[in-house]
């Protein structure tokens, strides 16, 4: 028979699990409501470029190689930048409108604009340029001016960036992820029917590919903007502002850190790209390596919502003063998380003999892409949390830590490890990648550390110091 104290210490148990349960539950909500559509949106935006190079592939091995080396390298490059920008408007606006300060989102877009825009027309020359500049990393002539040239033709996808990544910062930082999806969902179906019609249909090829994909995300940007401008704001938007340009220089000084610990990601891959360009015979290869890039740039989507949701969630809640909700929220996701990337890597593994054929006719790029598969599931893993805690970085404000600890994983240790592998020890591409998968589980390792001995309480008091020291304590409503 069971005691009454016994009786009394299980019910406290249920009761505690019930309210573990229930606010599991109830986080879980929370992040679904904005990494579901932001996971749509993502994908929606990355299958833009994704289904041009799946057209565009069927076209020829020189076309596929130019759109993937474009796309890595050079619109790689102007991309991270572009995107590491604009991530320092999750720190701001996230803890502005956690913290009340709605109307300073709009000043915060605005002064972000123009930060992009100026640093658009710096990278033009990177694009004109980008024959050259190939030839120098070590591609092979033939690849460098193909991929230049469409590098060329796609300047105006790099203002749309400009325009494009502030934009959605500040619809992300109040929730409105759904208006994102809608949009991006209904330019991606303009999309397919365009890459269809201009690459296959009239036979345009890479000029083809270049005009659906400029106008795609041109596309996507006025939808958004329309939205904003004219349909809803709900006060954070209050019309153009000289406070705009006021204080920039702690903006960029932030910005310039959102940029360098993004890029230093995004480069990364990149890197991997052109190193393979130099191995004996790279066309293969490189096809190969675009091939498995792509599918893990749609796992990597997935990241990327879990990294908005979760910045917006940690950067709401500390600007709102709730340090433990901020760290419940960090492991509600991580959690999540890292089951879709279980699911993930067994989709790579069970399907390597068949998704290869979406991209290409060649058996040769085929084979060589079965063989990188188990290198790919890896990283399809890795890829699920390390964009998690890079999300929760952002939402507390330490880019300039993330930096530092990036260039030492990235490129102290995982780069040259990869070089030493694949060229040292003869095992080609597998060895350069392998070598760089040991550098994202070195940096993603440190970042798990931080983050489970970090002091929420110190995070709160830094976020209300943030918002008085950029303009925070003027925008109050």
């Amino acid at each position: 028979m069971e005691t009454p104290l016994l009786h009394d210490e299980h019910k406290n148990t249920t009761d505690i699990d019930q309210t573990l349960v229930n606010r599991v539950g109830l986080e879980s909500k929370k992040l679904w409501k904005i990494a579901g559509p932001a996971i749509f949106t993502a994908i929606c935006q990355y299958s833009i470029g994704a289904i041009t190079q799946t057209f565009i592939g069927h076209v020829g091995a020189l076309e596929l190689a130019s759109v993937s080396i474009a796309n890595s390298v050079v619109t790689g490059f102007a991309f991270g930048i572009m995107y590491g920008l604009g991530s320092a408007l999750e720190t701001l606006c996230g803890q502005a409108f956690g913290g009340g300060k709605i109307r300073m989102l709009g000043v915060y877009m605005q002064r972000s604009w123009i930060i992009l825009i100026t640093t658009a027309c710096v990278l033009v020359p990177l694009y004109v340029f980008s024959p050259h500049i190939l030839m120098l990393l070590g591609l092979t002539p033939q690849i460098a001016d193909s991929a230049g040239k469409f590098s060329v033709w796609m300047l105006p996808q790099l203002f749309a960036y400009a325009m494009n990544f502030p934009i959605q910062k500040f619809l992300q930082a109040q929730r409105k992820v759904m208006v994102m999806a809608v949009v991006s969902a209904m330019v991606l179906a303009v999309h397919v029917v365009m890459s269809w019609l201009l690459i296959l249909r009239l036979g345009y090829g890479l000029v083809g590919a270049a005009v659906s994909l400029n106008l795609s995300w041109w596309l996507i940007v006025f939808g958004q903007l329309v939205y904003i401008l004219v349909w809803k704001s709900d006060g954070a938007w209050t019309g153009f502002s000289w406070l705009a340009f006021s204080d920039l220089f702690g903006f960029v000084k932030l910005s310039l850190a959102s940029a360098i610990m993004l890029c230093l990601q995004f480069w990364y891959l990149m890197v991997l790209i052109v190193m393979t360009g130099h191995l004996k015979n790279p066309l293969v290869p490189v096809d190969a390596m675009s091939i498995c890039m792509n599918i893990n740039g749609w796992n990597l989507m997935i990241g990327i919502g879990f990294n908005a949701a979760i910045s917006v969630r940690v950067s709401n809640e500390l600007g709102a003063g709730n340090p433990r909700a901020a760290k419940f929220a960090v492991m509600v996701v991580s959690v999540t998380s890292m089951a879709i990337g279980v699911v993930a890597m067994t989709l790579v593994l069970t399907t390597r003999d068949y998704f290869p054929f979406l991209f290409t006719n060649s058996i040769e790029v085929v084979n060589e892409v079965r063989k990188l598969a188990s290198l790919l599931a890896v990283t399809v893993v890795i890829n699920s949390l390390q964009p998690v805690l890079s999300g929760v970085a952002v939402g507390a404000g330490w880019q300039a830590l993330i930096a530092y600890i990036n260039i030492a994983c990235y490129y102290i240790v995982g780069l040259p490890t990869g070089i030493l592998l694949g060229f040292k020890f003869n095992l080609g591409v597998e060895g350069i990648w392998g070598g760089m998968i040991g550098g994202i589980v070195l940096q993603t390792l440190i970042l798990v550390g931080i983050v489970s001995f970090t002091n929420w309480n110190k995070e709160v008091k830094e976020a209300g110091n943030r918002l008085k020291r950029w303009g925070g304590s003027t925008g109050g409503d």
